[in-house]
Formats: structure tokens, C-alpha cells, sequence
């Protein structure tokens, strides 16, 4: 496999098209399986239980308010133990490897420094209910569509 460097230190596998926001794709799936897939599973499908599925839905929070504030916020997010950067990195990766068919025109990928932020807030026990009320608002936003 051919590494071929891109602008602003990115790199991108011979076999992997380059994604906005995703410095080193390879880093972000390694991450995804250290970090995400123990829960959500290998294909994003998540469970019936606490870990929804990211597959088909995650870039569905990025169209309504507040939707892309939760993502940074999660638990599993928020407190994961890696450095702003690869945590962005990570998310941008995540949310156009599992929907990218729900990924809006004007998605702008999340930077270290926004991701910084948000986790500074870490959502706990009201991220059922925050997910549910963000969720239901999806039906809305698609029918005014």
C-alpha cells in the first residue's frame, strides 16, 4: 500500500479516497476498533441496548439543533482517552464511513479546537433523553425537506 501526502500533513492510503477532515483515515479505523467498535460494533450497528447504532444515522444529528453539539458531547466521545485532534479526526471519519448518505451540503468537518470544547461538557445522565428529543426532531427536518 502507497502513503501519498496531501495538504497540511495529511495522508491517504493508494486505496482510500481522501474525506474532509480526515488527516490519516488509517489512524481513525484503527481508532474506531480500539476505541468505538466494542460497543457500536465492527459495521456501525450498534445494539437494542445503550449503544445506538451510528450506521445510517449519525450525520442525521448534524440537521438539527443541537445535533452536532451532542455528537462531541456523548460519553464515548467526550471522555475517550485521545487527544483533540485524533478525536476529530475520529468523528469525521465516523460520520462519513456509517451515513454518508444523511451528511449535509454544507457539513463542516469538526476541528480539535471544537472538539475540545464540547467535551468539556460531557452529556451523563440526560444523553438518553437529549438522543430521544434529537432523534424525534430527524422526522421534522426531513419532511420540510
Amino acid at each position: 500500500m502507497i502513503a501519498l501526502p496531501l495538504a497540511a500533513g495529511a495522508v491517504v492510503k493508494a486505496d482510500e479516497a481522501a474525506i474532509p477532515g480526515v488527516r490519516d483515515a488509517y489512524q481513525a479505523r484503527t481508532d474506531y476498533q480500539l476505541k468505538c467498535q466494542g460497543c457500536h460494533r465492527p459495521d456501525g450497528s450498534g445494539d437494542d441496548h445503550s449503544n445506538p447504532p451510528m450506521k445510517g444515522i449519525v450525520a442525521r444529528f448534524l440537521s438539527v439543533p443541537g445535533g452536532r453539539e451532542f455528537i462531541g458531547r456523548v460519553p464515548g466521545v467526550a471522555t475517550v482517552d485521545l487527544p483533540d485532534d485524533r478525536l476529530a479526526n475520529l468523528v469525521n471519519w465516523t460520520i462519513y464511513k456509517f451515513d454518508p448518505a444523511h451528511l449535509p451540503q454544507d457539513f463542516r468537518p469538526y476541528t480539535a479546537e471544537e472538539i475540545g470544547r464540547l467535551r468539556q461538557n460531557p452529556l451523563r445522565l440526560e444523553r438518553a433523553a437529549t438522543r430521544a428529543r434529537l432523534v424525534a426532531g430527524f422526522a421534522k427536518t426531513h419532511s420540510e425537506q
